[in-house]
This record gives C-alpha cells, sequence and structure tokens, in this order.
C-alpha cells in the first residue's frame, strides 16, 4: 500500500490540498489517503478523495503519536504530539514496517502537509 498522508489547518481549502498532494506524490501510485481521525470529513479532504477517487484512511491520535517522523514541526508537536501529522498518518495506515518514499511537502499557503509512505508488505 502506497499511502499519502495529509496534516493540514481546519481553514485549508481544496487547492492546498491538491497543489501539496501533487508536490509529494510525485510519480509514486498511491492507493490512498491518510489523516487525522478528526479531519476525515473536512471538505476539502473530502473532494480531494473524491477527485482521485481514493479511500480516506482515520489514523488515531495514538498511532500520530507512536510514530517516528523525519520532519519535526515545534508546531504539530504541540498541537499534535508528533513532528509530523502528514508523515505520521502516512506511515500509521501504510502498515508495518512502512517507510517515507517523500517525506513532508508544505502548501504554498502553509495551511497543508503531505507525505507519502510504502507499506513493507508491498
Amino acid at each position: 500500500m502506497i499511502v499519502a498522508g495529509l496534516g493540514f489547518s481546519s481553514s485549508a481549502s481544496s487547492e492546498s490540498l491538491h497543489d501539496v498532494y501533487l508536490s509529494a506524490s510525485g510519480d509514486h501510485f498511491v492507493t490512498a489517503l491518510a489523516t487525522a481521525s478528526d479531519k476525515v470529513d473536512h471538505p476539502a479532504l473530502v473532494a480531494l478523495a473524491a477527485e482521485l477517487h481514493l479511500p480516506i484512511h482515520p489514523v488515531s491520535t495514538n498511532a500520530l503519536t507512536s510514530a517516528r517522523t523525519l520532519s519535526q514541526s515545534q508546531r504539530s508537536q504541540t498541537e499534535r504530539g508528533t513532528g509530523s501529522v502528514a508523515e505520521a498518518a502516512a506511515l500509521s495506515a501504510a502498515g508495518p514496517d512502512a517507510r517515507l518514499v517523500s517525506p513532508r511537502h508544505i502548501s504554498s499557503d502553509r495551511l497543508a502537509t503531505c507525505a507519502v509512505a510504502i507499506g513493507g508488505q508491498t
């Protein structure tokens, strides 16, 4: 499984998520999106998932805080208990032995982040 993890502000737009997704995903064949469980119904994320025809995997707070991330955002650490919601969501949803293939990218408006992980089973 190849998962694009997304972290974003509640004020992020569909354009923010779309642009950062394109930047992070590159030529990887992403099979799912993932984010913090309390953000799965955000309209911008729902729109992106519909456009890409991808499922959204909710990631629990416990899973987010357990993941080891390359990026270390102080804001993310303070608000979510992880260095990068995007990286943690991607790693958690991609499954055991997942690894990042595209670390955190930040949208131009700085309202969204995206990282891509591949599961150890693929």
